[in-house]
């Protein structure tokens, strides 16, 4: 329970805009205070460090320091508010959650709030009444907001450097692959090819705690249950899918004609996952493959007519689809005991290679780049399988069917079409020595 209010804290915080500007502000507040006691005196070779005007002087410079660096914020704000509707409305949807966690964009806000709180706090230690041009104040703090103005100044122009390669479709794709790369290698589960047992007659119902998307699924609880009750547990819904509140979350059966305790067991169950209002890429891959898939769709749909976006997007689903190729896929089962298992459903290859495919060769049928980029992804799929690896080979043979047949229908003219049946060809003929 820990561990899940830990992530369920930590992923929050990652895509919360407010907490390092938050966190910065109080650093700077600190920094300002720390500052406000350093005095150095006329004779010490760092005098020309600390600033040399007068009360008054600083105090223009911190009123100015504020309201440049407002202005700033209000920039830096403007931009990122256009890179994501721009982002949004020509890519995907999907992809904004990437712009609000990306750390760079924190930082750089950070650092503007930051200066702007330093030197709004700085205006209360630098005493001026009445005009009287006193020598009495914190010299090496006014110094430190000129040193985070400069400091904005370099976060400006890197943010501007930024945000403009940021937001193109190269290194959007890109990060999509590396981050659903990285899921695959580190927190997808592994498969078992008998998919566990089904559920008794007399199995269980623990119903879901709220509506949402299941983000994660973290079974320790569940195992130990079954393990200590002899019970087995088959959770409905695989990562990422929507549940609606109410609805069976999992199954609970004993092996014999034992009842089970629906109250006991509805808790250490339902602990195992977390349920949220938008799907995260913690453990869900396809989540990336979805997010690619639709800016393939996007390019190719009539409003914008782009399909060599949509073969970017095909050659990065590739990758993706290499690193699954040799993963074990298909639902996870957990055998504490011969009497107790835990089964967690999940995408098997067949499934993550229709997502990849399935729209892309739909909305691209009748162009034969399209068809030759969807081959040369399964080309690639079938060189990262496993020498024993049939049943994913026979998918991607049938996938490659679809993709022949869906051209054959749809490409008007012959030459055109001749390489797209060229390229399947030599696939079926690796598909077939590979056998």
């Amino acid at each position: 329970m820990n561990r899940r209010r830990g992530e369920r804290f930590r992923e929050y915080l990652s895509g919360a805009l407010w907490v390092w500007p938050s966190v910065a502000v109080v650093l700077a507040i600190a920094l300002g205070s720390g500052l406000s006691r350093v005095t150095i005196s006329e004779s010490s070779r760092f005098h020309w460090l600390v600033f040399q005007g007068t009360a008054d002087d600083a105090r223009t410079l911190l009123i100015g320091i504020a309201g440049t660096t407002i202005t700033v914020i209000a920039l830096m704000l403007g931009l990122t508010v256009v890179a994501l509707q721009l982002s949004s409305t020509q890519y995907s949807p999907r992809i904004v959650r990437n712009f609000l966690r990306d750390r760079p964009n924190q930082v750089v806000l950070s650092v503007f709030v930051a200066t702007f709180a330093y030197s709004a706090a700085g205006l209360y230690t630098v005493g001026v009444y009445e005009g009287d041009r006193s020598a009495g104040f914190p010299r090496a703090a006014v110094s430190g907001a000129i040193a985070l103005l400069f400091l904005t100044l370099g976060a400006l122009v890197y943010e501007v450097h930024h945000i403009s390669h940021a937001m193109q479709v190269d290194e959007i794709m890109r990060q999509i692959e590396q981050h659903t790369v990285a899921v695959i290698d580190a927190r997808l589960p592994g498969g078992d090819d008998d998919g566990g047992a089904s559920p008794s007659a007399g199995a269980v119902a623990v119903p879901a705690p709220k509506s949402g998307y299941l983000q994660t699924l973290y079974p320790e609880s569940a195992v130990r249950y079954a393990e200590t009750h002899s019970v087995h547990v088959l959770y409905t819904r695989r990562v990422g899918q929507h549940i609606v509140a109410g609805a069976p979350l999992a199954w609970v059966w004993t092996g014999t004609d034992t009842s089970v305790d629906s109250e006991r067991c509805t808790g250490p169950v339902a602990e195992c996952v977390r349920i949220g209002f938008e799907r995260t890429m913690e453990q869900d891959a396809a989540f990336g493959l979805r997010q690619l898939v639709d800016i393939a769709a996007k390019a190719l749909s009539p409003a914008v007519n782009d399909p060599y976006t949509a073969v970017q997007a095909i050659d990065h689903l590739s990758t993706v689809l290499a690193a699954l190729a040799p993963h074990p896929l298909g639902p996870a089962v957990i055998r504490p005991s011969a009497a107790a298992s835990v089964t967690i459903p999940a995408r098997d290859f067949a499934s993550y290679l229709d997502l990849a495919c399935g729209q892309i060769r739909r909305f691209g049928a009748s162009e034969p780049t399209i068809a030759q980029a969807l081959i040369e992804m399964l080309t690639t799929a079938t060189n990262a399988l496993a020498a024993d690896a049939d049943g994913r080979r026979a998918s991607i043979g049938n996938e490659l069917d679809l993709v022949l047949a869906d051209a054959q229908r749809c490409i008007a003219q012959r030459a055109d079409l001749t390489p797209v049946q060229h390229d399947g060809s030599a696939l079926r003929a690796l598909l077939a020595n590979r056998r």
